[in-house]
């Protein structure tokens, strides 16, 4: 599967979002794991399991000491869903393992530290796992669903509950659309003791002990999601235990990366060990680069000309190897950079430009190229389709240059010069 399918299309909010009528969103690039999601949740007052990071071996013990419970829950901490039917490079199956056993404990966690997990939202090699998290399980009574995101059909932010949590809450939409409740949210006024009691009543919260504390939860979400300049935060489930507490288990957030600059230390907990090494090196050159499985590099300026781009290359029977978008306002140093990283890809046999200058100059675009075919004495075939602003200059200026860069009129033939380049 292409990692940017995964990317783009398994989050349950974005499938939810479709069932709903609720438009979608920009995708944005800060990813945290689930241990500094909880983490950020606990800081705001929303109750989360006591837990421990383990990232050394040596630590096991010393982590566990901290924990008192009857059961534990023992994760890897890498960015990809599908971890519970994952599996290790060593042969260990599940990224996810629950016990009772304290002294089994630590072999759990000697067979995940330091090995790949492979998961269906991974490539075939895995992530290398960093970190593992064990906290203490909790005595469930049931399981609710409560997001708070930005959307721009409300002109805001909405809250999306249903008493159905711990499942595929857009299976929940699909199936039983009378067990979603979807609530408008004033940007300046949040939600207030009578949308939270509306809400924990919806969502079966109805002794009053756990109702006042489900109110409180639903408060502090909100708080959050203003605090951390947040488009999405994603409790699934949001549960009431057996002893009648009200406790996040587990946490999704997407973060607005336009308000980086607000959020400094929020954004500098980013793990770039969890990133694709050219991923981290594009975004350094303000390149929006995502790695997939074929062997056609691709260059576009628009994310959504390098969708579509993609999928032309796919329909002339060709497989891209990434999504890389250098944005309407590229210069010729990023067009260096995005072909020194396309070029370093050993998948990539062909690389094939395309790029609609509108903001763009396609005379810069046509000298950047040139100019990084020779400083990296570029080796497989190039192929180059241009169009807008000052094309004819960028045409006249390759034609000019003696390089063997193969041309074409338009996006269909430039996709089927790059396959059968691929071929020969």
């Amino acid at each position: 599967m292409l990692r940017i399918a995964c990317k783009k299309s398994l989050n349950s909010v974005e499938v939810l979002r479709k069932t709903l009528n609720i438009s979608t969103k920009q995708k944005r690039h800060l990813n945290l794991l689930e241990y500094q999601s909880k983490e950020l949740l606990r800081d705001c007052g929303i109750s989360v399991q006591n837990f421990a990071i383990v990232d050394d071996l040596n630590k096991a013990n010393s982590a566990l000491e901290k924990l008192s419970a009857d059961e534990f829950v023992i994760k890897a901490q890498v960015l990809a869903g599908g971890r519970g039917k994952g599996w290790f490079d060593n042969g260990f199956k599940g990224g996810v393992h629950v016990t009772k056993d304290r002294t089994a404990v630590v072999e759990v966690v000697k067979n995940m530290l330091g090995h790949r997990l492979i998961t269906k939202q991974t490539s075939e090699d895995g992530i290398l796992v960093h970190k593992i998290m064990i906290a203490e399980s909790v005595n469930i009574k049931q399981e609710t669903y409560v997001c708070i995101l930005m959307d721009r059909q409300y002109n805001g932010p909405v809250l999306i509950a249903s008493p159905a949590g711990g499942i595929d809450i857009e299976t929940v939409a699909k199936t039983n659309p009378e067990l979603i409740k979807t609530v408008s949210l004033d940007i300046y006024h949040g939600i207030d003791d009578d949308i939270a009691k509306d809400v924990s009543t919806f969502l079966g919260f109805t002794h009053p002990d756990v109702q006042e504390k489900a109110i409180f939860e639903l408060k502090n979400l909100w708080k959050l999601f203003v605090d951390i300049d947040a488009l999405q935060v994603e409790i699934n489930p949001l549960v009431e235990t057996t002893d009648k507490q009200v406790v996040a288990v587990d946490a999704k957030i997407a973060f607005d990366d336009n308000a980086q600059f607000r959020q400094q230390d929020l954004f500098a907990l980013e793990d770039s060990d969890e990133k694709d090494p050219r991923e981290a090196d594009a975004s350094r050159f303000n390149l929006n680069y995502i790695s997939m499985d074929g062997n056609i590099g691709c260059l576009v300026n628009g994310a959504g000309l390098a969708m579509a781009t993609m999928d032309i290359i796919k329909l002339n029977g060709g497989s891209p190897a990434n999504f890389l978008d250098v944005g309407g306002s590229v210069k010729e140093d990023q067009v260096y950079q995005a072909f020194r990283i396309l070029s370093e890809d050993p998948k990539v046999k062909v690389i094939l430009v395309n790029v609609f200058g509108g903001i763009v100059n396609c005379a810069t675009i046509a000298k950047g190229i040139a100019a990084a075919f020779r400083n990296l004495q570029l080796k497989i075939p190039l192929v180059v389709r241009l169009e807008g602003t000052n094309v004819k200059e960028a045409k006249k200026f390759l034609a000019e240059s003696g390089l063997p860069i193969i041309t074409a009129n338009d996006l269909d033939e430039a996709a089927k010069k790059a396959v059968s380049s691929v071929k020969l």
